[in-house]
């Protein structure tokens, strides 16, 4: 059976064999003709037009439409709208217009220089004492010297060869030569030797013992110079700077040429360069820059993943080697940063804290380096941070150096956590926190959870003070510097570190409300002045809840293993978009991705700070805490036991707002009545917060069928009252269990 569509086709085969040869200029300019309506016969310019009458619809449905305009018509951007849209460069390097990296660039030659000339000072005098030494070498090397340069010794080897070659007229001529150059340099080596002679004996008779000393000591000197070996110099280099080769664009084609991207090597396969500079390669701080567009289709992404290739095709160690994207620009458009050492090894300028200095915690604080040596700031307020790695990688420390610049700030009240239990964070908890406890103890836990549950209070009282206060004072709701100065209002600071938070998040009893207590406080903490750092080796869904790592505004991400664990710190998709800390090698302790401050991931070195600097810094804040009245707490020997939270029974308290005639109930229902009962500890509890809470005591949710207020039947969550009272039951028989 035929088909029109069959019939179509084998007539268009038919066409395509029957050898007519078509004109591909007479086709092209046909298919230009036809694009522009000005040629056509049916075209009608009005905005009008209507379809099957004339305009770009023509009456034959079959004409080709031409997707590509002929290039006299092509359009763009006019000389001003480019000029508008064009990038300009900085006229002064960003190193120079800013104080705090000038100080460090100008600290950093200042230092070099006051060390070489220490270096050398110091050993000057051995190094007199190896020239005197050298000095009849020289002397020796100086006369014979003299001598071979009187006999015209290096016109030798050329007579010789005359000779050989029997060339008596050359020689006699070369021979000649000799003769008037040994004569005109013996007198001008007399007459030397006389002048120099009765300048001796001028010293030595008229000039002070002072100018003879120098005189005496300079020609030593001059001769130990000239008797010197060449495999042992006299002065020894002060500093060993490192030598980086200059990267060059060849270096970086041959280079990206070496990562096996399909696309790149197609190009260069054609004789072109497969990458395409947009600027000079520059110097940036201690390294090179390069920038340009990758192929089509060839995202920086790519680039990334092979960064160990690009490494090797570079030649350079591969914390020198940083690809990155331009978050503005196409995906496609990489700078390449290369080093001169490697980030773990390069210098690192000293913490601007770390021997003096104050903070305000509304304002950016430095806290490490980039790659290229400038400060990076992080502002503590206002936000949730979360800080993710593998063990060893410096998740600790950089929690601590969070909190001892909280502790810089004597409004700020800490409350510190070591859930690892070896006492990293004692050096800040010790000497300035409110609240402090080490280990996974169950006392430990308690304490936790009574200042969890005091916290979540004080997050209430304080939303309520800033409700209250005039709009003139508070116009954005919200907790500023000035209003934490006012300590009647009792809106300071408060930051909560907490190492090792799984431990608090995956305890088969308390979890559950750690989880909902931490939950609350990430949401709405941060507009009330409450700043919750939380760090893990385990940044999974159990140890870090999605409600929470979701929320925080701050992460961290040192090194760690899979996409699940970087994207779970740094945020849904962070790895496809090439931000990535499994590149990180093994000894980049302290290197990390830092998302925040509203700008991109960062790579960022953290500021080290050992225990010894960290017990300085933290006994600096407990000073000034002092003189200022503000110290409090744990850090005033209160012990654990006296931390006491809200006091009451939860299953006692929803047993009392369940009557025996509701076998079950809605949990919303009775999130409403315990509000009503103690508007202090359940104020603002809504039906998920019953789940939560009912959860650790083994009482499950389930659907329960009633009526709303409007007389509709529906199923809601809800629980069961004979699983309420089984779960007293089970509890009064276990006098131990909370």
């Amino acid at each position: 059976m035929n088909h029109p569509d069959e019939n179509e086709l084998f007539n268009r085969i038919e066409a395509e064999m029957s050898g007519e040869v078509v004109d591909l200029g007479k086709a092209r300019s046909a298919r230009e003709r036809s694009a522009d309506p000005a040629t056509r016969p049916d075209a009608d310019p009005s905005a009008d037009s209507r379809p099957g009458e004339s305009g770009d619809e023509s009456a034959d449905p079959t004409a080709p439409v031409m997707v590509d305009q002929s290039a006299q018509k092509a359009t763009g951007p006019g000389y001003l709208g480019r000029l508008a849209a064009a990038k300009r460069r900085d006229v002064v390097p960003l190193w120079l217009r800013s104080v705090a990296e000038l100080k460090t660039a100008s600290a950093w030659v200042a230092r070099h220089y006051t060390h070489v000339a220490g270096y050398h000072a110091l050993r000057s005098p051995v190094y007199a004492l190896r020239l005197a030494m050298q000095a009849p070498t020289g002397l020796a090397r100086f006369v014979g010297g003299t001598m071979r340069w009187m006999a015209d010794r290096e016109g030798e080897p050329v007579r010789l060869a005359a000779v050989r070659r029997e060339d008596a007229a050359e020689y006699l001529k070369l021979s000649r030569q000799r003769d008037g150059r040994v004569r005109l340099r013996t007198l001008v080596a007399v007459l030397a030797m006389f002048v120099g002679l009765g300048a001796a004996l001028a010293i030595y008779v008229l000039a002070p013992d002072w100018l003879q000393a120098i005189s005496v000591s300079a020609l030593v000197l001059a001769f130990g110079a000239a008797g010197r070996k060449a495999d042992d110099p006299v002065i020894h280099r002060a500093v060993d700077v490192p030598k980086a080769t200059k990267l060059t664009s060849d270096i970086v084609l041959r280079a990206l040429g070496a990562l096996g991207i399909p696309a790149i090597n197609q190009a260069q396969a054609k004789g072109r360069d497969g990458f395409e500079f947009t600027a000079p390669i520059t110097r940036d701080g201690p390294g090179w820059r390069a920038e340009g567009n990758l192929p089509y289709g060839v995202t920086v992404t790519d680039v990334i993943e092979r960064r160990d290739r690009l490494a090797s095709g570079l030649r350079r160690p591969l914390g020198c080697v940083w690809p990155e994207a331009v978050s503005d620009e196409h995906t496609g458009r990489l700078v390449l940063w290369v080093g001169d050492q490697d980030l773990k090894s390069a210098p690192k300028p000293a913490w601007p804290l770390l021997k003096s200095g104050t903070v305000d915690l509304f304002k950016a604080i430095p806290y490490g380096t980039d790659q290229r040596g400038r400060w990076v700031a992080v502002t503590l307020m206002f936000i949730a941070g979360v800080i993710g790695a593998i063990p060893r990688m410096g998740k600790t420390f950089l929690l601590r150096l969070l909190l001892l610049i909280a502790a810089l700030d004597p409004r700020a009240e800490l409350h510190t956590y070591d859930m690892k239990g070896t006492g990293d964070l004692d050096p800040v908890g010790e000497a300035v926190s409110h609240r402090h406890g080490v280990g996974e103890e169950d006392e430990t836990i308690q304490y936790a959870l009574n200042d969890f549950r005091a916290l979540r209070e004080e997050l209430r009282r304080r939303t309520k003070v800033i409700r209250s206060l005039p709009r003139d004072i508070c116009p954005e709701s919200k907790v500023t510097s000035q209003l934490a100065d006012k300590r009647s209002l009792g809106l300071h600071p408060i930051v909560i570190g907490v190492d090792e938070c799984q431990v608090l998040f995956e305890h088969a009893e308390h979890g559950k409300e750690f989880e909902a207590i931490a939950t609350d406080l990430v949401k709405r903490g941060p507009a009330t002045g409450i700043v919750l750092l939380l760090a893990t080796q385990r940044p999974d869904a159990k140890s870090l809840p999605t409600g929470i790592s979701a929320n925080s505004g701050a992460r961290w991400c040192l090194k760690v293993m899979g996409q699940t664990e970087n994207d779970m710190v740094l945020g849904t998709s962070a790895y496809k978009r090439g931000v990535r800390a499994t590149m990180f090698a093994w000894g980049d302790k302290g290197l990390h991705y830092f998302v925040g401050e509203g700008s991109d991931a960062r790579i960022v070195s953290g500021a080290f700070i050992d225990a010894p600097g960290a017990v300085a810094v933290a006994a600096r804040a407990r000073i000034m805490r002092e003189q200022a009245g503000l110290l409090s707490g744990y850090a005033l020997g209160e012990s654990p036991e006296a931390v006491t939270g809200p006091s009451y029974d939860l299953l006692a308290d929803v047993a009392a707002v369940v009557p025996e005639k509701e076998e079950r109930i809605w949990n919303e229902r009775i999130a409403a009545r315990l509000a009503e009962l103690r508007p202090d500890v359940y104020g603002g509890w809504k039906g998920e917060n019953v789940t939560s809470a009912l959860k650790p005591h083994g009482i499950k949710t389930r659907d329960v069928a009633g009526t709303t207020d409007d007389g509709t039947r529906t199923t809601r969550r809800g629980i069961a009252r004979a699983d309420l009272l089984k779960a007293i039951a089970e509890r009064n028989e276990k006098p131990g269990a909370a």
